[in-house]
C-alpha cells in the first residue's frame, strides 16, 4: 500500500503559547510511515520545550529505520528506546533549570508498514482508525478520569462534571517512560488519526466521520477537523496528524 500523510496544529481560541508538536516522515516510495504528535505540560515554556524534545529525539532515532526491513517487534523496541531516549533529555533539561521541574509531555506514535502499524502513547493522545466510515480509537487515555470510568466510580456522562478530568497519570519525563504498544492490521481506504485532547474535547467525535468523508486528499481532511474545532471555540491547542491509504 502507498501511504498519504498531512498534519496541522493550531494554538486553539484560548491559549496563548502551542505546547503540541507533531511531526512524520514517509520512505522514498511513501510505502513506509512514522507519524508522532505530542502536548506537553508544565507551564508555557516547559510544555513547549517538553513536547519538542520529545519529538526531535524520537524523529532523530527512528526515522533513520524506515523500510530497514524491520519486523513489528523490533520496531516496538526502537520506539521504546527512544522514548527511554527522550525521557533522559527531558529530566537532564528539568535539572538545567529548576522552573521546568514540572514539565512533561504526552506521546502518541504509528509506525506504519505494509498492512499494519504499531503504535505506542503515553498519557492522552489518541489514535484512531477510520475504517469502512467507522470510526474507533485504538489507544486508552492514561487519565485519573479513565481509571474511574473503568472501576465504576463515575459513568461516562458525569465525564464533563469531573474537575479534574484531564489529570494525567502518566507522561514522558514524569513517569515511567514504559509505552503502552499496540498493533492494528489496515486495507486499502483505512485511514489513522493522531490528535491531541483539544480535538476530542471541542468537537465530538461523531462529527468527524463525516468531516474526513467528504474531504478529498489527507490536506483537506486535517484542515476540516481544525476549523470545525475552532468554529466550535476550542479552548486548547488542536492538533491532527492523518495518514490515508490505498
Amino acid at each position: 500500500m502507498v501511504f498519504h500523510v498531512s498534519g496541522l496544529t493550531d494554538i486553539g481560541t484560548v491559549r496563548t503559547s502551542n505546547q503540541d508538536a507533531i511531526d512524520w516522515c514517509l520512505d522514498d516510495a511513501s510505502t513506509e510511515a512514522l507519524l508522532v504528535l505530542a502536548d506537553g505540560m508544565g507551564g508555557y515554556q516547559g510544555g513547549e520545550e517538553a513536547s519538542r524534545i520529545a519529538l526531535d529525539t524520537l524523529m532523530e532515532s527512528l526515522a533513520p529505520a524506515l523500510n530497514a526491513g524491520t519486523t513489528p517487534e523490533s520496531r516496538k523496541q526502537s520506539v521504546q528506546l527512544a522514548l527511554n531516549l527522550a525521557s533522559e533529555r527531558i529530566e537532564a533539561r528539568k535539572a538545567q533549570a529548576p522552573d521546568l521541574a514540572k514539565m512533561g509531555t504526552t506521546i502518541v506514535l504509528a509506525w506504519v508498514s505494509g498492512n499494519s502499524a504499531i503504535l505506542a502513547h503515553i498519557g492522552d493522545s489518541r489514535c484512531y482508525l477510520l475504517h469502512n466510515e467507522s470510526l474507533q480509537c485504538l489507544t486508552r487515555d492514561d487519565t485519573v478520569v479513565q481509571n474511574m470510568l473503568e472501576d465504576g466510580s463515575i459513568r461516562e456522562r458525569d465525564v464533563p462534571n469531573v474537575p479534574f478530568r484531564n489529570v494525567l497519570t502518566r507522561a514522558l519525563g514524569a513517569s515511567d517512560a514504559t509505552a503502552t504498544f499496540g498493533e492494528v492490521p489496515l486495507e486499502p481506504g483505512d485511514r489513522l488519526l493522531l490528535c491531541s485532547d483539544g480535538l476530542t474535547g471541542a468537537l465530538e467525535e461523531n462529527e468527524w466521520i463525516s468531516l474526513l468523508s467528504r474531504a478529498d486528499s489527507v490536506q483537506t481532511g486535517v484542515q476540516a477537523l481544525i476549523d470545525a474545532s475552532l468554529e466550535k471555540g476550542a479552548k486548547d491547542n488542536v492538533s491532527v496528524v492523518l495518514l490515508s491509504t490505498n
